[in-house]
C-alpha cells in the first residue's frame, strides 16, 4: 500500500490555483538572433535588476525561464511583454491541461513534457508554457530538462531553417521536441509490456497482476497527456496566419502527424496490456482446472478403495471371507489392482 501511495503521489495533479515554491531558483536565458550567421546574442539573467535596463538589439527574441519561484521577475516579464494577468496565473499554476489561447498580440500555449522514471516506473510530466508574439517567444519551465538544447545548438550554429523563418518556426521546433520526448516514454513502456508478456507466459505469479494494473494506470495517465496535446496542435493548424505563417503550418502538420502516431501506438500498447490481463486470468483459470482435475482423479481412484475398506471394516462377526487365511492379502491385491487400473485409464485419457 505504501508503494501504491508513492506512485499515486507522482501523478497527483496540483489543485487549481496552486503555485510553485517561492524559494525555487529562477534562471532566465535570452537568445536574440536574425537570419545572418553573426546575428546572435545570448544573455543570462538571475535577478530582476539585470533585466530591467536590457534592450533587445536583434530581430527575433527567445526568452526561456527555468524555475518559477521568482515572482517579481516573472511579473516584470509579463509587464514588458504585456501579458494578460490570467496568462501569468496559468503559467504559475502548473496543473494546467494542455491548451492554446489567443490574445490580441500573442498566442499562449500550454504543453506537457513527459519522461519515464525507471526507479518508480511512472510517467512524469512537467508543464511547459509557450508564449508566441510577433517576433518574440517566451518559454517557462518548472525545471531544466535539456529538451530544448538541440534547438539552442541549431540557433548557435545557424543550422536548419530556425534562424531564417523566425519566431513561429521556433515555436514549431520547440513543440516538435516536446512531442518527440513521448516516443522515448512509449518505448520504455513497451519494453515493460514485453517483459510482462514473457513473465505471464513462463511463470505467472500473483504479483504479476499488480504490475499489469500499474502499467494500465500509466497508460491512462499518458493518454490524458497526449490527447490534449493533439488538440493543441490541431488548433494551431487552424490559425488564420495571425501568428503562424503558411510555410510554418506545413511543419505543424508534421508534428500533428507525430502526435496521431503516438496516440495510435499508445492505444495499441493499452490493448496489449488488456490482453495480458485476459491471458493472465485465463492462464490462472487453466491452472486451477488442471489442479482440480488432478484432485478429482485422485479422489475418484480412492473412492472404490475406500468402499472396499469400509465394507470390510464393519463390526460384524459373520462376514464372508472374514476368517479366510488369504483374505487380507486378497483384499489388498484387489485394491491395488483397482487403483492401478483406474490410474492407467486416466493416464490414457490424458487426465494425469
Amino acid at each position: 500500500m505504501a508503494k501504491k501511495r508513492r506512485l499515486l503521489a507522482h501523478h497527483a495533479a496540483k489543485p487549481a490555483g496552486s503555485h510553485v515554491d517561492a524559494q525555487a531558483e529562477t534562471l532566465a536565458t535570452l537568445i536574440e538572433y536574425g537570419p545572418d550567421e553573426q546575428d546572435l546574442r545570448e544573455t543570462c539573467f538571475t535577478s530582476l535588476a539585470q533585466g530591467q535596463g536590457f534592450q533587445p538589439s536583434h530581430g527575433t527574441l527567445w526568452l526561456n525561464i527555468h524555475g518559477l519561484g521568482n515572482h517579481a521577475l516573472l511579473q516584470e516579464v509579463a509587464r514588458r511583454f504585456k501579458l494578460h494577468p490570467l496568462t501569468l496565473e496559468d503559467i504559475l499554476n502548473t496543473g494546467q491541461r494542455s491548451k492554446v489561447e489567443t490574445f490580441e498580440h500573442y498566442l499562449y500555449i500550454v504543453a506537457k513534457l513527459a519522461r519515464f522514471d525507471d526507479a518508480s516506473g511512472c510517467v512524469l510530466t512537467e508543464q511547459i508554457s509557450i508564449v508566441l508574439g510577433r517576433g518574440w517567444v517566451l518559454t517557462f519551465q518548472e525545471h531544466p530538462s535539456g529538451t530544448f538544447g538541440e534547438v539552442r545548438d541549431q540557433l548557435r550554429k545557424g543550422a536548419g531553417q530556425v534562424r531564417r523563418l523566425g519566431a513561429d518556426y521556433l515555436v514549431y521546433a520547440l513543440l516538435d521536441k516536446l512531442v518527440d520526448r513521448y516516443f522515448g516514454v512509449l518505448e520504455a513502456l513497451g519494453e515493460r509490456v514485453e517483459t510482462l508478456e514473457d513473465v505471464v507466459l513462463e511463470s505467472p505469479k500473483p504479483e504479476v497482476l499488480t504490475h499489469i494494473h500499474a502499467l494500465r494506470r500509466e497508460m491512462l495517465y499518458l493518454r490524458r497527456a497526449l490527447w490534449p496535446m493533439r488538440e493543441v496542435l490541431n488548433a494551431l493548424q487552424r490559425d488564420d496566419a495571425d501568428f503562424f505563417l503558411s510555410e510554418t503550418q506545413i511543419y505543424l502538420r508534421d508534428v500533428y502527424d507525430h502526435a496521431v502516431h503516438l496516440i495510435e501506438a499508445q492505444e495499441m500498447l493499452r490493448d496489449m496490456i488488456g490482453s495480458l490481463t485476459d491471458f493472465y486470468m485465463s492462464n490462472q483459470g487453466n491452472r486451477l482446472n488442471r489442479e482440480m482435475r488432478m484432485l478429482t482423479v485422485i479422489a475418484t481412484i480412492f473412492m472404490p478403495l475406500t468402499f472396499i475398506a469400509g465394507v470390510y471394516g464393519m463390526n460384524f462377526e459373520y462376514m464372508p471371507e472374514l476368517k479366510w487365511h488369504y483374505g487380507y492379502a486378497t483384499v489388498l491385491a484387489l485394491m491395488a489392482t483397482l487403483g492401478l487400473g483406474m490410474g492407467l485409464f486416466f493416464w490414457r485419457r490424458r487426465w494425469l
